[in-house]
């Protein structure tokens, strides 16, 4: 029986994790069997990442929210209770874009909250 060589699936799975591996350095981005451990391990940061980054962008848009609330005297957690109370529905994110680009219209807001 003739010895099988790499054939047209193999190469193409192969091509396949190479192509993944464009942008890494040295031989990880050239050789199939240093490249492959290396793909699937960033596929995996990648896939967990996805997820981390929801909470890290709500971490930061409560952090920007917290100091702007602070610099108008009152708390995080009074002033989203307080819109709560109003039924103003504002998401953190326009929120914390309304307090880093117009900082006025968002003490307004604040001023409005809280009577």
């Amino acid at each position: 029986m003739p010895r099988a060589r790499g054939g047209y699936k193999t190469r193409r799975r192969r091509k396949k994790i190479i192509a993944l591996a464009k942008g890494f350095r040295g031989r990880a981005k050239s050789v199939y069997n240093i490249a492959r451990p290396m793909v699937e391990r960033a596929l995996c940061f990648a896939y967990r990442d996805r997820r981390r980054k929801k909470r890290d962008f709500r971490r930061l848009w409560i952090i920007r929210i917290s100091a702007a609330c602070k610099a108008n005297s009152t708390s995080y957690s009074k002033f989203m209770g307080r819109l709560k109370k109003h039924s103003i529905e504002l998401n953190r994110k326009s929120l914390s874009e309304l307090a880093i680009h117009s900082p006025e219209s968002f003490t307004e807001l604040v001023k409005s909250t809280a009577g």
